[in-house]
């Protein structure tokens, strides 16, 4: 019986690394009596280089703001709520580090209690709450997650385990533990996780809000998931490496969160509240219902759903007002990050320019206003109207194409003249390579040729199918036609020989028949004489 065929060392390293790729350098067969001190720390600790970013912050809420201009419009009063928020977190974050480091005081005193900024943004969708937090992130230089409250379910139930929040962010640092704890954690959709008032388990609600309870605060969370069996081998691996395991656990104690949510219903839970307000037939508002939202309290969060002792822990609330056309028109022109930046690179990709007039901007900001979903329908609006100008002249370079108010009202008639003066234009150059090459022929060979027009167009098809010019083409296509042309007794002095469309297709197969008849009639015709 033959011996098993084991794998050997190598090959079992090999294919571990494969698996679990955590360190380019790792080996199961190296000792970790090979590994300084220095590697061994940084494999523990982080780079020191990514807690330098925090360390040197120093920007005033004035420069946040500043810098969220530039990508989201207008939502003033949001931009320098949040600017504020940050700006206190970070640094007091920056006196934490510093202290640290430092070990001594430095006049910053850790007995003093702190309570996180953690923010709650409310707004409907398509109004900058994502791309403002996210922007954020990249003025600090820490890592960002984004997450979506409706995925997450109580731990022990079906669904992602809100920890799993914390751990991303490990993953977004790179497995930089230290650089993960300073990092910023956006959930979305709160509002539809407000408790559903059942009388059963309600484990996407309020048990998902009593999970999150200890994150928004302060608590330690495992590195890995304990029920994650590649993690688990992998802190082995890394012991064995190393010779001691790498941080496990991750404090949010310097996490900060920032939450949103439509909250769909709470104005009307707002407005009950206030005086002035009557309900039903004949009521008369007195209250102004510009930005209800604005007046919201912890009252109406608690009987909107939500848990009194999670709403307390998002002390800092903030409304995102709704894009109107203006506003809509505005993220077009103004915002660095606009989509229309994104379709110029789209269409220079395929040889195209795209020109922007002012009517066509704002008759695009009409049309996705009527939407009512924000920013995001600008998109959508965009990709409508020029899709079919991307797949019809995309193989067409050297075209620029001009929105404006009426390319918006009807984008196909647009195209059509488009693509008509395109193929007009082409057709004109195609002919003028056919003239070109019959004129060449005719001095070379003092033969005259002719091209029909159904043979140009589809001279210009089969060139361009192949990557060629038509005369380069031309040349390949007709090199033995000067001989059969003298087999058949042609001169120069005779009219043009007539290229039809039917002849591209085999030239020299027609060529051929033609000189068969032609031998085939001075045979018949030397019979009869004879």
């Amino acid at each position: 019986m033959p011996k098993p065929d084991f794998p050997t060392p190598e090959e079992i390293s090999r294919r571990l690394r494969e698996l679990f790729p955590f360190s380019p350098n790792f080996d199961v067969n190296r000792p970790h009596e090979n590994i300084s001190s220095e590697d061994a720390q940084d494999i523990g600790h982080g780079s020191k280089s990514a807690l330098d970013r925090i360390r040197s912050f120093h920007l005033t809420p004035r420069d946040v703001k500043r810098h969220l201009d530039r990508f989201v419009i207008r939502q003033e009063e949001a931009k320098r709520v949040l600017a504020v928020a940050v700006c206190d977190h970070y640094n007091h974050v920056r006196a934490l580090l510093d202290a640290e480091s430092k070990q001594e005081n430095s006049g910053f005193d850790s007995r003093i209690d702190y309570l996180k900024p953690n923010v709650l943004l409310l707004g409907p969708t398509g109004v900058g709450k994502t791309y403002a937090v996210r922007h954020l992130a990249e003025l600090i230089g820490v890592p960002f997650v984004k997450a979506d409250a409706t995925k997450f379910s109580e731990t022990g139930y079906v669904g992602g385990d809100v920890d799993d929040i914390i751990r991303d962010l490990v993953r977004k640092a790179d497995g930089d533990v230290a650089l993960a704890q300073y990092g910023i954690v956006y959930i979305d959709e709160i509002d539809k996780i407000a408790s559903a008032g059942s009388m059963g388990r309600d484990v996407s609600g309020r048990g998902v809000q009593v999970a999150l309870l200890k994150l928004l605060e302060e608590t330690e969370v495992p590195a890995r998931n304990p029920m994650d069996l590649q993690g688990q081998l992998r802190a082995m691996m890394e012991f064995q490496r190393t010779g001691s395991s790498a941080p496990e656990i991750i404090n949010t104690r310097s996490i900060l969160f920032i939450v949103s949510g439509a909250f769909e219903g709470l104005k009307e839970i707002v407005l009950q509240r206030l005086p002035g307000r009557k309900i039903g037939f004949g009521a008369h508002e007195k209250t102004s219902e510009s930005h209800p939202l604005r007046q919201a309290v912890t009252s109406d969060f608690v009987k909107f759903g939500l848990e009194p002792e999670f709403i307390g822990r998002l002390p800092v609330r903030v409304v995102f007002d709704s894009l109107d056309e203006e506003g809509l028109f505005e993220v077009l022109t103004r915002s660095e990050g606009s989509v229309l930046k994104q379709y110029e690179r789209q269409f220079s990709a395929y040889g195209l320019e795209l020109k922007w007039e002012e009517s066509g901007l704002r008759a695009i900001a009409a049309m996705a206003a009527k939407e009512a979903t924000g920013a995001r329908a600008l998109l959508g609006v965009c990709e409508r109207l020029l899709r079919d100008f991307k797949f019809e002249l995309g193989g067409l370079p050297g075209e620029t194409i001009v929105v404006d108010a009426e390319l918006v009202a009807n984008a196909p008639q647009r195209l059509a003249e488009v693509m008509k003066a395109k193929y007009a234009s082409m057709k004109s150059t195609l002919q003028t390579e056919a003239e070109s090459f019959a004129a060449e022929f005719l001095k070379e060979h003092g033969f005259s040729i002719s091209f029909t027009p159904e043979a140009v167009d589809r001279l210009g098809e089969i060139a361009k199918e192949r990557g060629t010019g038509l005369f380069s083409h031309c040349q390949k296509l007709f090199k033995n036609y000067p001989y059969g042309l003298a087999l058949l007794g042609r001169s120069a002095e005779d009219p043009p020989f007539i290229i039809g469309a039917e002849i591209i297709e085999d030239p020299e197969g027609f060529l051929s028949r033609l000189i068969v008849e032609a031998c085939g009639r001075k045979k018949n015709s030397t019979s009869a004489e004879s």
